[in-house]
């Protein structure tokens, strides 16, 4: 489990587009990289518009907006296309979720499953973990995060 203070692994991440996003190549500027369960799902379709709404917001206080799902890069372009979407959206194809704590077991509708445990994790200019975030419930999420910045 990765701990506030502790530097941040430097992922490579396949995006939209057909390119990757790496990490580090963000620095010097803050990163809020928030994980969510699908494209197109009515919860995670508000939070990523609710991210990318206050794109220009985050932008204006040193930081990066990227998604990050278990989508591929070409759902997400599809996702893109419809929805007006600006800021990246990467796919995990390589158990990264997993491995930073943001995929396990949850209670879905009742039931327990294995899947995306919806966490923000907001990492400085330096590539260590700021904050982190567990979220419950999408609505005020985004702007949460950003006065935290």
């Amino acid at each position: 489990m990765l701990e506030i203070g502790q530097t941040f692994p430097d992922l490579i991440l396949p995006r939209d587009g057909g390119g990757s996003i790496k990490l580090s190549d963000i620095r010097p500027k803050k990163l809020v990289l928030f994980t969510y369960g699908a494209d197109g799902t009515p919860s995670c379709t508000n939070e990523v518009m609710d991210f990318n709404t206050m794109a220009a917001d985050f932008a204006a206080k040193g930081a990066v907006v990227v998604g990050l799902s278990k989508d591929s890069p070409k759902k997400h372009d599809k996702f893109i296309a419809k929805m007006g979407i600006t800021i990246p959206l990467a796919s995990d194809v390589a158990e990264v979720m997993e491995s930073i704590g943001a995929y396990g077991p949850k209670i879905f509708f009742g039931k327990p499953v294995i899947g995306v445990l919806r966490t923000t994790y907001l990492i400085d200019g330096e590539g260590k973990l700021a904050a982190m975030w567990k979220v419950d419930k999408v609505k005020g999420h985004a702007a949460e995060v950003l006065a935290a910045l």
